[in-house]
């Protein structure tokens, strides 16, 4: 089994070195294609405006100046020659991705991009309290075993599975649920203004941190419990239910395409 692993801490990332653990696990056939520098945030972003530069580390890793969906397109169309890897691990990433964070995920992006290219992807995030103490071991220890689990069930072509482990130890981990994307009751994302040494202002994206109380069977609520909470996603974003209302209101209103 051939594997493509990719990220979006970077090629230098500690949680890549956690995912070639895990991927080895499973192959020996494993390939790096990572973006050269952090690309967190940059959601399934394409570099369309400068070019890109390959660069190889060794035989099998490799780096891009670009996205993370950059790197998955590099990978398969020139580090593998154009032939598909049989998985895309995606991750692991330092910090979770859950409810609306799927949004804007780099990790999970990089595996939406393979899946969008014939390839079952699967994304690894790992929560955690603090960047620096994120317990890599956890997701060490149990990642291949849900990698195995999921390819041994199987998932819809057009979906991607989505593993966020816990900030537990491993032997602390309570267990796996199949979850669905949450929701977070409050917005915490913000900007702290600074100052430079010139007296120009600029500004940091922080957050909170502030918990929220999700419901069970919610990725939130798994995580908070100490879960692996595995999540399939898709690109479809059409919310049914305002489409149905939609539809019903053209029609009342008589009118025509």
């Amino acid at each position: 089994m051939r594997i493509l692993c990719t990220n979006d801490d970077g090629v230098y990332a500690r949680g890549l070195e956690s995912l070639v653990h895990i991927a080895r696990e499973l192959s020996d056939d494993v390939w790096v294609c990572a973006p050269q520098e952090e690309q967190s945030g940059a959601a399934r972003a394409l570099t369309l405006a400068h070019p890109i530069r390959l660069r190889q580390y060794d035989e099998r890793r490799y780096a891009v100046t670009g996205t993370p969906s950059d790197a998955v397109l590099m990978g398969i169309n020139k580090v593998l020659g154009g032939e598909k890897p049989d998985l895309i691990l995606s991750g692991v990433n330092n910090g979770q991705n859950l409810a609306e964070d799927v949004t804007v995920s780099g990790t999970i992006a990089g595996a939406f991009q393979g899946m969008s290219m014939g390839v079952p992807s699967i994304a690894l995030s790992l929560s955690r309290l603090a960047r620096d103490k994120a317990r890599w071991e956890t997701a060490e220890v149990h990642g291949a075993k849900i990698v195995r689990m999921l390819l041994d069930a199987g998932w819809p072509e057009h979906v991607v599975m989505n593993v966020n482990f816990p900030d537990r130890a491993p032997e602390d981990v309570a267990g796996i649920e199949a979850t669905a994307q949450g929701h977070r009751d409050a917005v915490q994302l913000f900007a702290e203004e600074r100052q430079d040494l010139r007296g120009g202002s600029y500004y940091w994206y922080g957050f909170t941190g502030e918990l929220s109380n999700p419901p069970e069977g919610t990725d939130l609520r798994a995580i908070y419990d100490g879960r692996i909470s595995i999540t399939p996603l898709h690109l479809s974003l059409t919310d049914i239910e305002a489409r149905t209302a939609l539809a019903k209101t053209i029609a009342a209103r008589g009118e025509k395409a």
